[in-house]
């Protein structure tokens, strides 16, 4: 058993809460730019002091409506300026924040209400409301829905116009790190959706201690983000946090298809993902500079970049490479960097492990991407790489105040001020997610001689084959994943003779695939059975083979001709694989694997 603990750098006062920082930020610098919005195609400058304004007359609102101290109220959109501002005002009228996917089914949102007991929610659109709507008669806790799209917050303004500073300053100053302020609603991937209680405590100690050990990224002149991932995702919630309590500078865009125009307008100094678009990034830019036969200058550029980010570990790049780098860096670099805006150094990476092929590209080329881990019971990072400590192939050292331990079985378990108190409603969960205070992440890893953690895979994924060997599948998954042609990938092989894999194609890169390798245009259908498609897939097996032993390596695989997403039912929200349900719809092909 291994453990690696790193001390508090930051203490806070029992009695805050996650709405000090909106107050004392106004009173400070009520003129400083909080936020950024896009209206009617531009972007808008919100001070500090508008949006306390903005925060306190809905809050007001609420107050007016009936929310009572404790009160769950859920809180369903896309990721927008107005997500931040309902979720600050829930909090300053003493409510508890239920955030729920704007891609949620009916079944998802009459599950998540019913079962936090919520009084009123907030939606976005009309859509949003229909599916509220549906299951509305079996919520019997649910008074009050209202609608961003529709005007409601102006409603709500309007209503909470009778209610005090001092009515609102007195639900404030009921907080303490101690309540709870949000439950957020896992994943899942094996079962019911559980809610996790994260204190305001959880946010407010963990982004105290964070801000500390990323000062360079956070509290740098100018810093600013634009969040593009769902803030339901505790990920991005936590940035969310961290901003407000740094002074950041935040923006948001709900609709990934303008992202890159968004980047450029917005130009943010550090951006959040994760590691599916730094994969989609790379290949796309690979497949484009294919298309216009500049395929082996990029293929060098990326050898480059890689050999430049490793020597940065061993002593520093000599003089050719230097060269190389610089010749690189305007042919190509440059570019990358300007599809970000153009003035982001680092890039927060979470929710999957990037593969250390990435993470160097990316740190090649000026992008140093700080990879993290962190799970919905530990209010995101546990552990992150930090600007002064980056260790490529690992997830950072623990965050200060936190400890993290590898049990003899080699589960990770952790243990902090980030740590969340429990599951809504159901202490059978509760009590088995904890041994002698850890909590028990479920995933396996290592804890290197300097302090990083290395995630290795998931306990319940362990695949044992028929000869008794035991396969992590994320490993090669995520190898496979680098692909372009690959969407997503499971690796079975439970009880079998050997590992095999079912792959699904990238039905956006699979046009510009085809006619860089000079083939018609295809079908997703038809390049499911296309013999070169075939080939180059299992050049990418053969690929990701070389990082096991020969036992645990991918023998045969099985092309689809669907994709999983999370519309199909395969994926969660957060894009996380539901293995159940895919072995269970694609037995058939897993079985034809082992049969031919």
């Amino acid at each position: 058993m291994r453990e690696y603990a790193v001390p508090a750098l930051a203490e806070v006062a029992p009695s805050t809460n996650l709405t000090d920082a909106v107050v004392a930020n106004a009173g400070k610098r009520p003129h400083a730019v909080a936020f950024r919005r896009k209206v009617g195609g531009a972007w808008q400058d919100v001070t500090a002091g508008q949006f306390l304004a903005d925060v306190e007359q809905v809050a007001k609102g609420l107050v007016a409506a009936g929310i009572q101290p404790g009160d769950r109220v859920g809180l369903m959109s896309k990721t927008r300026y107005e997500w931040t501002l309902v979720d600050y005002a829930i909090w300053f009228a003493g409510g508890i924040t239920v955030p729920i996917y704007e891609t949620s089914s009916a079944e998802q949102v009459a599950w998540i209400l019913g079962d936090s007991g919520a009084v009123a929610a907030v939606v976005e659109n009309e859509g949003h409301a229909q599916t509220l709507s549906g299951v509305r008669s079996r919520l019997a806790d649910l008074r009050d829905v209202w609608c961003i799209e529709r005007g409601s917050l102006a409603d709500l303004t309007a209503a909470g116009s009778e209610v005090t500073d001092e009515d609102l300053a007195a639900r404030r100053r009921r907080m303490d790190l101690d309540t709870i302020a949000t439950i957020i609603y896992t994943s899942g991937t094996t079962g019911r959706p559980k809610g996790c209680e994260l204190t305001h405590g959880n946010f407010v100690v963990l982004a105290a201690n964070t801000i500390r050990k990323l000062e360079e990224v956070v509290e740098a002149e100018s810093a600013s983000t634009l969040l593009f991932l769902p803030l339901a995702h505790v990920f991005a919630r936590f940035i969310q946090v961290l901003c407000v309590e740094s002074g950041a500078v935040m923006g948001h865009t709900p609709d990934v298809k303008n992202l890159v125009q968004d980047l450029g307008e917005f130009r943010p100094t550090f951006v959040l993902s994760v590691p599916r678009v730094f994969e989609k990034v790379y290949n796309s830019a690979e497949q484009k500079a294919e298309s216009e036969g500049k395929g082996k200058i990029f293929r060098r550029a990326a050898e480059v970049a890689v050999q430049y980010s490793r020597s940065l570990d061993t002593g520093g790049p000599g003089l050719g490479l230097r060269i190389q780098h610089a010749v690189f860096d305007k042919l190509v670099y440059g570019k990358l960097r300007a599809a970000l805006g153009g003035k982001a150094q680092y890039a927060i990476s979470g929710g999957a492990p990037l593969g250390e092929r990435l993470g160097h590209f990316f740190r090649g080329i000026g992008l140093v991407v700080l990879e993290g881990y962190g799970l919905t019971e530990t209010t995101a990072p546990t552990s992150v790489n930090l600007p002064a400590m980056v260790r490529i192939g690992t997830v950072g050292p623990p965050l200060p105040g936190t400890r993290a331990r590898v049990a003899d079985d080699g589960e990770i378990l952790l243990a902090g001020p980030h740590v969340f108190r429990g599951y809504w409603n159901n202490p059978e969960a509760t009590a088995e997610a904890f041994s002698d205070g850890w909590f028990k992440t479920g995933d396996l890893g290592e804890i290197t001689d300097d302090g990083c953690l290395k995630v290795t895979g998931r306990k319940k994924e362990i695949i044992v084959t028929a000869g008794g060997k035991n396969v992590a599948p994320g490993l090669l998954e995520d190898r496979l994943r680098a692909h372009p042609l690959i969407s997503q990938t499971i690796v079975v092989g439970d009880q079998q003779p050997f590992v095999a894999a079912l792959v699904t194609l990238d039905a956006e890169m699979l046009p510009t695939w085809l006619a860089n390798n000079g083939k018609p245009a295809l079908t997703v259908e038809q390049a499911a059975r296309d013999e070169d498609v075939h080939a180059a897939i299992q050049a990418a097996v053969d690929e990701a083979n070389r990082a096991v032993s020969r036992a645990e390596s991918i023998r045969a695989f099985r092309v689809l001709a669907t994709d999983f997403t999370e519309e199909s039912g395969h994926m969660t929200p957060s894009m996380k694989l539901k293995r159940a349900v895919v072995l269970k719809e694609f037995a058939d092909d897993v079985n034809a694997i082992y049969s031919s």
